[in-house]
């Protein structure tokens, strides 16, 4: 990284107490422990271990992937922006139901293109029930995951992985998504070495990994129209369990993560309550063989700018600046509308959308992925 960022972070870095640079600056070889959370955590504190903890866990309440990517179409100055989600909610009443026809899971998946030019979000939504049965074994089920490697298959949307590649082919109304993401660096394992605290319980945590810089080819079609897609396109995997993700007080969260230009990866997040306040907040930064874990306090959300959604009537902020130990970034939505609306699926009305973001220089540095829920009505999950 360029002397004159280091010193831009180094600075930022100053302006916090001792005690919290001392405790932020712990840094890991890539797969190392990273810095703990305070208290006990009632998830087990396990070593992930891949391609295993690729594939679901059906023991857990809730899990998801989530695909989320910038693209350019490699022959015309067009950007885009799409996201890939897949959830699996256990429903407890029908676990011991001998039935092959009892939904055991539930998944859902949403996914999403925004066109940058059009300035225009198209998304669309799909559910089905599982009995939980592996691929192969049954197929009468309407949905599936693997319990062993990433492999979810809902109707004909699916998220798998193919050699070293996860291939993503989503055919919605009015787009399409085929695409293969391609591992340019390591696991990232948020949190303490993959367990990541969401509140000031200790039963508030989530197994939490992500791969940033995926890189991807692959093709978009919108309206009929194809776009191939490749030099320059990047995209980020989060895949996350819990039994319990929100405090009780929470409304919702904000959240982002990042592919900087540099080839590094900035994720922060915060839960919010209902008058707007942090319930709990992290995230982490990584750049070269460095991984640094933000500790509750030490990420700040302050929005700059709203729009008004004319569906919902939720106020959204489209711009920020986020206060974490790597830097003060500023964060800009590419197109303000990135409203979805989820109420036939998952339930919710949340804003997911690709973003830019500018470091404390206003250089452009990055782009990828920010997230906002509670603000049309309280998250439940």
């Amino acid at each position: 990284m360029g002397t004159a960022r280091d010193g831009c972070r180094a600075d930022v870095l100053n302006q916090y107490p001792t005690a919290i640079r001392r405790r932020t600056l712990i840094s890991a070889g890539l797969g190392a422990a990273a810095a703990p959370h305070l208290g006990a955590a009632p998830l087990p504190h396990k070593t992930l271990v891949f391609p295993r903890d690729a594939g679901a866990h059906p023991d857990s309440a809730i899990e998801w992937w989530y695909v989320t990517g910038y693209a350019m179409d490699d022959s015309a100055d067009v950007a885009f922006g799409f996201q890939v989600t897949f959830f699996r909610s256990r429903v407890p009443k029908t676990q011991n139901m001998q039935s092959t026809l009892a939904a055991r899971q539930l998944v859902f998946a949403h996914a999403a293109l925004t066109d940058v030019k059009g300035r225009k979000l198209w998304h669309d939504q799909r559910m089905a029930r599982s009995s939980g049965a592996e691929p192969g074994q049954s197929r009468n089920d309407s949905a599936w995951t693997s319990t062993q490697d990433t492999n979810i298959q809902l109707q004909d949307w699916s998220l798998v992985r193919q050699g070293s590649d996860l291939l993503a082919r989503i055919n919605a109304n009015s787009f399409s998504i085929a695409v293969s993401l391609t591992t340019s660096q390591p696991v990232l394992l948020q949190g303490n070495s993959g367990l990541s605290q969401k509140g000031p319980d200790p039963a508030q945590t989530s197994h939490y990994y992500s791969q940033p810089h995926l890189q991807v080819r692959g093709e978009l079609v919108l309206q009929g129209k194809r776009h191939a897609v490749g030099a320059g396109s990047t995209a980020w995997l989060d895949h996350e369990w819990s039994q319990q993700i929100m405090p009780p007080q929470a409304v919702g969260w904000d959240w982002m993560g990042i592919n900087l230009l540099d080839g590094s990866a900035l994720t922060a997040f915060r839960l919010r309550d209902k008058s707007g306040n942090a319930v709990w907040d992290g995230g982490s930064f990584r750049a070269s063989d460095k991984l640094f874990i933000f500790q509750h306090g030490e990420v700040i959300f302050k929005p700059l700018r709203t729009w008004k959604s004319a569906l919902s009537q939720a106020s959204y902020p489209v711009e920020w600046i986020v206060r974490t130990p790597a830097d003060f970034y500023t964060v800009r939505a590419m197109v303000d509308n990135q409203e979805m609306d989820s109420r036939t699926s998952t339930g919710a009305i949340y804003w997911e959308g690709l973003s830019e973001v500018w470091d404390s220089n206003q250089r452009l540095v990055g782009r990828g992925y920010l997230e906002m829920t509670g603000y049309a009505s309280p998250m439940r999950l």
